[in-house]
């Protein structure tokens, strides 16, 4: 309890959670959330990308779960993205809580989600729509039992067309007696079917604008073919890692094989890919493995990764509200960071960026970008083979030689794994467990392509 610097007083549970997190203490606006949560029951929070809203609805549900004989499910949070629920779902996890979380999503078979399901007995859910209501039609989850319910990015919900689907997961849900509501952009009114009508509103759209601390440049380029403009901003820039955005799926795959023949090290990201592609690909650029990410706007919300250095408009954004969930991936917490538009001749500044705007000259000559620190491992085996973080990282340390200090993040799935390891140490790691067994069985140990 003597960690948790606050106004408020916090229970157990949470200090546990935010001890485990790492987080000296709590922002005005998630004392303001946990506050207002203790004096109402429905609450809708509107505050940037980047601002700590998961915690802010995190802890309210903390104290709202019970510990019971026999688990159930007592909360529920929707999500527009299978990422977000896959994020929310590690956070939870990472915070040492007595209740369990799982996380719920389309692009795999819910048959096996609800066999995880039956052995995991979640107390939270996670979810996107669409998969919440096909386990929620078919028994796997129990509606009875939820009494709280977060609906988290809504106004990326209502975007993504997920209002009827939304309607039906709330419909399906007849004891909710806590509802919390985050959005990072203002909305007038609220649909009818949130039964939100007299919620306590906090704001903090303006409070917290970002702009004093990211610093916008514009880029001019020759040509309407910014490829080359691209490729040198890239090598100029020294610290810090990077998203690129486009606004099309085509113009990622195009930007990504272009930065393929240059040798530049860069993962790809947008909702064409396979999910398997997609989770490999944040997990390289989170752990360090990329410094740079091509996307679409698929990657302006709803994403942890807070070491982002330099947003990078390659397109321009469709308006300001994109502009804004674009640059709030830089700049989150009380970090710097900065905005770059690649303009070509016929494009101008667009006239909702205040902030003022400074030319960035490009050099002549530029050097190559410098390798990421880390390289990210393929293990050909998961937790359906009983191998888990502590399997990986003790193999790595008996086996490889390794050092803490040489293993980054583990990320294990049902078949695979992903761990990072210190880039100077991989070729003679790999040399010392050929052959090797984790936990008795032989398996496929290789760089991740």
């Amino acid at each position: 309890m003597n960690s948790c610097m606050n106004h408020l007083q916090l229970n157990e549970y949470q200090c546990c959670a935010i001890d485990r997190l790492g987080i000296a203490s709590l922002t005005p606006m998630q004392e303001e959330a946990l506050f207002a949560a203790r004096q109402t029951n429905s609450i809708v929070l509107l505050s940037p990308t980047g601002t700590g809203k998961t915690l802010a609805f995190l802890l309210p549900l903390i104290e709202r779960l019970q510990l019971k004989a026999v688990p159930c499910v007592q909360a529920m949070i929707v999500v527009p993205s299978r990422e977000l629920a896959i994020q929310i779902e590690n956070v939870i996890k990472s915070m040492g809580l007595p209740w369990r979380a799982m996380s719920v999503y389309g692009g795999r078979a819910a048959m096996d989600e609800h066999r995880t399901m039956r052995g995991v007995q979640p107390t939270v859910i996670i979810g996107t729509p669409g998969r919440l209501n096909d386990h929620l039609e078919k028994g796997n989850i129990d509606a009875s039992t939820i009494e709280s319910l977060v609906i988290d990015e809504f106004d990326k919900c209502l975007e993504l067309g997920f209002q009827g689907e939304m309607q039906q997961v709330v419909d399906k849900l007849p004891r909710i007696s806590f509802r919390f509501l985050t959005s990072a952009t203002d909305m007038d009114e609220l649909p009818q079917f949130v039964a939100m009508s007299s919620a306590t509103r906090l704001s903090y759209l303006k409070a917290l604008d970002s702009d004093e601390k990211v610093i916008t440049y514009a880029v001019h380029s020759e040509s309407k073919d910014k490829l080359h403009t691209l490729y040198k901003l890239l090598c100029t820039l020294e610290e810090g890692q990077s998203i690129v955005f486009l606004n099309h799926r085509e113009a990622v795959d195009r930007v990504a094989e272009y930065l393929r023949e240059q040798k530049i090290c860069f993962e790809a990201y947008h909702g064409g890919m396979d999910q398997e592609l997609r989770e490999r690909a944040l997990y390289k650029f989170r752990c360090g493995s990329s410094n740079v990410l091509i996307s679409t706007d698929l990657a302006a919300r709803g994403l942890d990764i807070p070491e982002v250095r330099h947003i990078i408009h390659y397109h321009l954004p469709s308006g300001e509200e994109g502009y804004i969930h674009r640059t709030g991936r830089t700049a989150r917490w009380n970090a710097e960071g900065c905005s770059y538009l690649i303009l070509h001749s016929e494009e101008v500044v667009p006239a909702y960026i205040a902030s003022p705007v400074k030319d960035y000259e490009l050099p002549e000559r530029v050097g190559r970008p410098a390798l990421p620190m880390w390289t990210t491992l393929y293990v050909g085996k998961g937790k359906k083979d009983k191998i888990n973080k502590v399997d990986i990282a003790g193999f790595l340390y008996k086996k490889g030689g390794l050092t803490r200090d040489d293993v980054g993040p583990i990320d294990v799935h049902d078949y695979y794994a992903y761990v990072s390891v210190a880039r100077g140490k991989v070729r003679q790691l790999l040399s010392l467990i050929s052959g090797e067994k984790i936990k008795g069985m032989k398996t496929r140990i290789e760089i991740a392509k």
